[in-house]
C-alpha cells in the first residue's frame, strides 16, 4: 500500500489530502508541522520531525510555508523519497533549492494540484501561441480573505503558460498592481489582477482581448477537496519516476 506523508499537515489542505487519501484506500504515514500535537486523522499524530516522516513515507506532499522549504526537501533527498510541492508565495531562490534537490530525487512543483486548472493552463497556452500580440492577455482570480500571497500561485502558472505560448519570460512582461496614472498598457504584457474576500476557495479567468472581440476562459474551485485529489494523483504518479523535476502535465500526460 502506498503510504503519503504530509508537510504542513495542520492546514486545511492537509486534513483534505488526509481525508482524499483515506478514501483511496492509501495509507498515511503521518504528517508534520510548526507546532505538532494535534490528529490529522483517526490514530495519526502530526509530528514536527520532518526527517522521521520522510523515512516512512513512499511519496511527500507539501503545502505548507516557503520558509520550511529547505528544510523539507533536505529530508527528503537524504530520504530518497519524492516530493510534490503545492505551497505558493516560493520566490527564486526556493525554486533554485527545488532545482538542486531536482538533481536527486523525483520533485514535482506546481502552482495548483487540480487536474481542471492544469488542462486550463494547456488550453492557455495553445491560445496565446496562435493569436498575436495585439491580442491583451489579462488574468483575474479571486481567493479567500485569508490568502497571503499575490498574485495566487494559479495565477502565475496561467501567466507562465501564455508567455510559453508567446515565447517569452513572464518576469520581463508582467504588469502588477495597477494604480494611479500607469501610463497605457504594455504592447505584449500579460496583466494581473487579484481579489481578496470571503471564502472563495479560487476563482481564475484568462481574458485574450483585441479590438472588437474577447475571448474569455476560466476555472472556478467549489472546494478544497479539488485540490487535494489532484495532489494525491499527483503523488502517486511520481513514484517510480527517475530524479527530475516535474510539474503537473505529466500527470495528465499533457
Amino acid at each position: 500500500m502506498t503510504s503519503i506523508g504530509i508537510f504542513g499537515a495542520a492546514g486545511r489542505m492537509g486534513h483534505a489530502i488526509a481525508q482524499v487519501a483515506r478514501e483511496a484506500g492509501l495509507g498515511i504515514a503521518g504528517g508534520t508541522d510548526r507546532d505538532g500535537g494535534k490528529e490529522l486523522i483517526a490514530g495519526v499524530t502530526i509530528s514536527t520531525d520532518p526527517q522521521a516522516l520522510a523515512e516512512t513515507s513512499d511519496v511527500l506532499i507539501d503545502f505548507s510555508v516557503p520558509a520550511a522549504l529547505a528544510a523539507h526537501l533536505d529530508a527528503c533527498i537524504a530520504a530518497k523519497t519524492p516530493i510534490l510541492i503545492g505551497t505558493t508565495g516560493l520566490e527564486p531562490e526556493h525554486h533554485a533549492l527545488i532545482d538542486e534537490a531536482a538533481r536527486h530525487i523525483p520533485v514535482l512543483q506546481t502552482g495548483n494540484t487540480s487536474l481542471g486548472v492544469n488542462l486550463l493552463a494547456a488550453l492557455v497556452e495553445q491560445a496565446a501561441a496562435r493569436l498575436g500580440d495585439d491580442w491583451d492577455i489579462e488574468i483575474v482570480e479571486m481567493h479567500h480573505r485569508h490568502k497571503v500571497d499575490a498574485p495566487s500561485g494559479t495565477a502565475l502558472l496561467l501567466g507562465e503558460a501564455a508567455a510559453r505560448g508567446r515565447g517569452i519570460a513572464l518576469a520581463g512582461h508582467s504588469e502588477r498592481g495597477r494604480d494611479g496614472i500607469t501610463g497605457a498598457r504594455g504592447k505584449g504584457a500579460i496583466g494581473f489582477a487579484a481579489l481578496r474576500g470571503g471564502s472563495v476557495a479560487g476563482d481564475h479567468q484568462v481574458i485574450f482581448a483585441t479590438e472588437g472581440e474577447r475571448i474569455e476562459i476560466g476555472h472556478r474551485a467549489e472546494n478544497r477537496v479539488i485540490f487535494a485529489r489532484g495532489a494525491v494523483k499527483g503523488a502517486q504518479w511520481l513514484i517510480g519516476q527517475p530524479a527530475g523535476r516535474y510539474d503537473m502535465k505529466g500527470v495528465l500526460g499533457l
